[in-house]
Formats: structure tokens, C-alpha cells, sequence
């Protein structure tokens, strides 16, 4: 079976070969077989679909546009049809010439054949431009039209054209000159080449150009802290001082120490547990009795409730006669006026009062402006100390004092104490310039691993 499929593909392959069995699968066709389609799935509408019919109907239509301008069907017969008279003449495609554009012996040149190709012979118009006609805002413009039309055959002027009526006129040639726009075809010419400077002291002319330089606000020049770059020690601190200096600079260091010796004791003292809170032998016996002696309270409970639940009943609401109810509005009304006549007493007191509240009011006075004061120094006094600038509080550094027994009698038995690097960091923190801060804790991301080396254990 093989070779005589390949003898066949052979002789077809022939260019004389007329193969004479169809190769359409069509359902008629007697060696054909129907091909089964899937006609529900949109991709076979367009690939087992016959549409042939249909192409070739808006072709011809477009066709008939493009060369008569419509359709046949809709045209007259005068524009179809026309009177055979004779023989027609020769017709010359002729165009006009361009002036002062002839040939040789005088006639129009005729156009090139390339010219004639790219020549417009459709008669379908081009279409429209939509967005050439369209404005930003045209309804509400010609909304904007309708009603000034309304308006200007009421006779009422609009309130802008009025205040433009209303505008005095400008004086001088010069100033009319300066306010002319840029764009006024009639404004003097300017020569940007001439050596006459232009006149740079307008302040309009120098921030548009640039070369007015701009105003430092006031604040920038604010120092963040009023405290000096360099703080010079107290003269205690000198490698030979007085007695009387450097007892005074002891004293100093010892109220510092002093006031971290209570804060410590303080944190101590919160964080210690309160004796009542411990339990002694006492409150661990009443927690283990605690549901025993249950039973007395409760019948004490329901005695005690018998006894109110008694009392009550007897309990009855008297009604007040009219009598009693004249008499409660009468020394209702009485207290009123009492209270009333001594407003009026206190206020005639007052009269004979205004020399003592004169007096308290000067007090006053002078109290307010001790506070304003004080409150003044105390601001003056802040500027002095570190603000919050991060999460982390200033810490002062420690003073670096010396004892008695551990001064020098001369700078070359001098030993160096701090460190500047460390105390100018700090100095950066007082005066407000950067943030507190803490050395980042290293931690180790893989744990150290010990090895032996070979020469380590060759030794060994």
C-alpha cells in the first residue's frame, strides 16, 4: 500500500496531472465527507462561514458611491441617461496654467500623469471633523451669549462693562506706553540690541528677570540655642586652682551626684513591694475558711430583709392640707426676698469699699505683671536648655573634677581625662543642632564557630 501512495503523490505532483476526484469536502460530492463544525463558538462564524455574497454586495455599493456619488437606485434618470447626438468629440484634460507658466510655443502646459494619479477622483465628501467644531464649555458659553443678549435688550449694562465704563483714563504717553501688551501691533519698536541700558530700578522688572534677590526671612537667622560652641570650665577645673574654686566646683559635682542618688532610690523605692501586700498566715487562713461561714451571713441577710420589706409597708404617704402648702410658699416667697435684700445691702457696701477695691485691683495688677515677668525669664531660661528633638532625652555629660589629693602641681604631671570628640557630639546636642542619640547594639546574625588549625594541632 505504501508505494502506490507514493506513486500517487508522485503523478500529482506532475504539472499535467488533472486529478479528476473533487478536493472540496462538500456534503453532494459523492467521494466527499461532511465536515462536522462547532457553530455555537464564535472563532467558526468567521472561518466556515460563507460571506462572499455579502463582500461583494458592499463593494459594488462602495464602488457606486465612490463614482456617481450614491447609489444607482437613488438617482434620477436625467443624471443616468443622457442624448446620443453624434459622434463624441476628443476630450483634452486641460488645466489652467500658473501664471506666467507656458510651453514652448505659447499653449498650457499639461499636468504630469503622476499629478493626474494623485488628483482626488472620489466623489464621496471628506469626512467631517467633529473636534475642529467642538469648544471647551460651549453650552455654557453660549448660555453665557443668550443671556447677555437678553440683558442688552432689557437695556441693562453688566456689571464688569460697567466698571470698565467707570475706570478713569490714563494720563501721559509714557505710562500708556509701559501698559501696552505685548502683542499690539502698533507699540513703539524695541531694540534688544542697543547699547542703552534698560532702566533696572522697576521692582516688577528685576523679580521677573530674576536679579532681585530674595529677602532672608528673619527666623533663619535665629540661633537654635543661646549657649556658646565652646562652654569654658568653671576656674575649679584649672590644673592648679585656688582652694576656695575648686571647693566650689566639688560642691557643684556633689548636689549632681546628690540628685542621681534620689532619683535611684525613688525608682527603687516604687518598684519595692508593699509589705501589706504579702501574705502572712492570717490572710491564708481566712482564704481557706472562706466558703465555710457562708451559710450565717446568708440567714442574717434574710432577717435583715424581712425586717425592711416590714417597715416599709407601714410606711404611708400623708397628704399635705392647705394650710401647710400656704405656709411652704410663703417662707418660699420670704427667703427669695431675703436673699434679694442682701444682694442689695452688698452692693450699697460696695460704695464704701472703693478705696480697699482699688487697692486689690492695683494688687492684682502688679501680680499679673510679676507673672508676665517671670514668665519671660522662664522662656529666656528655655532657650538655654535641649529641647525634645527625637525619641530619646538629653543626658548631660559627667563632670570631669578632680579631688584634692588627685591635683597636679603642673602640666607636665597633667594626666588627660574625656574625651573632645565625645564632648563636642554633646556640645552638638545641647545647643539643639542634632538629635540624641545611642550607640546601635551589634548583634551577631550566626554564632561564632572555633576550629582547630593544623599547625595548632600538630603541636598539640
Amino acid at each position: 500500500m505504501a508505494p502506490i501512495r507514493r506513486l500517487k503523490r508522485v503523478a500529482a505532483s506532475q504539472p499535467g496531472f488533472l486529478n479528476l476526484k473533487s478536493n472540496s469536502g462538500a456534503a453532494g460530492s459523492p467521494g466527499g465527507r461532511r465536515k462536522r463544525l462547532n457553530k455555537n463558538k464564535k472563532k467558526n462564524w468567521n472561518k466556515y462561514s460563507d460571506i462572499n455574497d455579502v463582500e461583494g454586495f458592499l463593494a459594488d455599493v462602495r464602488l457606486q458611491e465612490r463614482t456617481t456619488g450614491g447609489l444607482l437606485s437613488e438617482k434620477s434618470d436625467e443624471s443616468l441617461f443622457f442624448l446620443d447626438a453624434g459622434p463624441p468629440k476628443k476630450a483634452q484634460l486641460r488645466v489652467e496654467p500658473e501664471e506666467g507658466k507656458k510651453g514652448r510655443r505659447g499653449k498650457a502646459l499639461r499636468p504630469l500623469r503622476i499629478d493626474l494619479i494623485l488628483q482626488h477622483d472620489s466623489l464621496i465628501p471628506p469626512p467631517k471633523d467633529v473636534l475642529a467644531y467642538q469648544l471647551p464649555n460651549a453650552k455654557k458659553l453660549r448660555r453665557i451669549a443668550q443671556k447677555a443678549e437678553q440683558l442688552a435688550a432689557k437695556g441693562v449694562v453688566p456689571r464688569r462693562q460697567k466698571r470698565l465704563l467707570n475706570r478713569k483714563p490714563l494720563d501721559g504717553t509714557a505710562k500708556k506706553a509701559a501698559l501696552e501688551a505685548n502683542n499690539n501691533p502698533e507699540r513703539a519698536f524695541y531694540d534688544i540690541w542697543n547699547q542703552e541700558s534698560k532702566d533696572t530700578s522697576d521692582p516688577w522688572y528685576l523679580q521677573q528677570t530674576g536679579k532681585q534677590r530674595v529677602t532672608r526671612p528673619a527666623r533663619l537667622s535665629e540661633k537654635p540655642s543661646v549657649l556658646p560652641a565652646v562652654e569654658v570650665i568653671a576656674s575649679g577645673g584649672s590644673y592648679n586652682p585656688d582652694f576656695f574654686s575648686h571647693q566650689a566646683l566639688l560642691q557643684v559635682a556633689h548636689e549632681v551626684e546628690v540628685k542621681k542618688q534620689k532619683a535611684e532610690d525613688k525608682l527603687v523605692k516604687q518598684l519595692a513591694v508593699n509589705r501589706e501586700h504579702i501574705a502572712t498566715e492570717e490572710t491564708v487562713f481566712r482564704e481557706q475558711v472562706e466558703g465555710l461561714v457562708e451559710e450565717e451571713h446568708e440567714e442574717d441577710a434574710a432577717n435583715e430583709e424581712e425586717e425592711d420589706v416590714a417597715v416599709g409597708a407601714i410606711v404611708v404617704a400623708v397628704k399635705k392640707t392647705e394650710k401647710q402648702r400656704k405656709k411652704e410658699r410663703a417662707d418660699k416667697i420670704k427667703e427669695q426676698r431675703q436673699r434679694a435684700h442682701r444682694v442689695r445691702s452688698d452692693k450699697r457696701q460696695q460704695l464704701f469699699q472703693l478705696r480697699s477695691i482699688k487697692t486689690s485691683i492695683k494688687q492684682q495688677e502688679e501680680d499679673t505683671k510679676e507673672k508676665q515677668i517671670q514668665r519671660k525669664s522662664n522662656q529666656e531660661a528655655q532657650k538655654a536648655q535641649p529641647r525634645r528633638l527625637g525619641k530619646l532625652k538629653f543626658q548631660p555629660q559627667d563632670m570631669e573634677v578632680q579631688l584634692s589629693d588627685e591635683l597636679a602641681g603642673s602640666l607636665r604631671q597633667l594626666k588627660p581625662e574625656g574625651s573632645v570628640l565625645k564632648d563636642r557630639f554633646k556640645s552638638l546636642q545641647k545647643r539643639n543642632l542634632i538629635e540624641p542619640r545611642e550607640r546601635a547594639k551589634f548583634k551577631r546574625r550566626l554564632k561564632l564557630k572555633y576550629v582547630e588549625k593544623r599547625a595548632f594541632r600538630e603541636i598539640t
